[in-house]
């Protein structure tokens, strides 16, 4: 289905840029409404699961805080926040960072890496979804989009 259809789109639009605008965010908010049904049943938000993925890739090494946000998918994210709620679920830990007094050091725990790996099956399945792109259109997707937001 087409984006006019897709949101029932009268008029044409004004430019091919205004209609990759408006499928850009269409499409965004598509895949995050998924994205949160796969998430909902462990209580988590795309942006604590983004937290828990850094961390796993630090695995086992520790990263402050200051370090996940350098990562995060989500700039405007409460880092902080996201970790406090994840220490209350014993998805994470944290400890004072021996280098910087002022900072303290995240580590995923045993069950933040369990759950992430449950997810991971399901998060394959959720990708395969797209099958309707081959891999070479998928890697060509993402590279007009890298260069779209100006990445080499």
């Amino acid at each position: 289905m087409s984006i006019e259809k897709d949101i029932k789109q009268q008029k044409p639009f004004k430019s091919p840029f205004q209609k990759l605008v408006v499928n850009i965010l269409y499409t965004n908010n598509w895949m995050n409404n998924d994205h949160h049904n796969i998430l909902k049943p462990y209580g988590l938000t795309a942006q604590q699961y983004n937290v828990l993925r850094i961390l796993r890739g630090q695995y086992p090494n520790p990263i402050t805080v200051n370090g996940i946000i350098e990562r995060m998918l989500d700039k405007m994210s409460n880092a902080s926040r996201l970790v406090d709620k994840l220490l209350v679920k014993n998805l994470v830990t944290r400890c004072d960072n021996k280098d910087d007094r002022r900072a303290c050091d995240v580590k995923i725990t045993t069950k933040g890496l369990d759950v992430l790996k449950e997810i991971d099956v399901m998060q394959e399945q959720w990708e395969s979804s797209f099958s309707s792109l081959t891999p070479e259109e998928a890697e060509t997707l993402s590279n007009l989009l890298d260069k779209l937001r100006g990445s080499n």
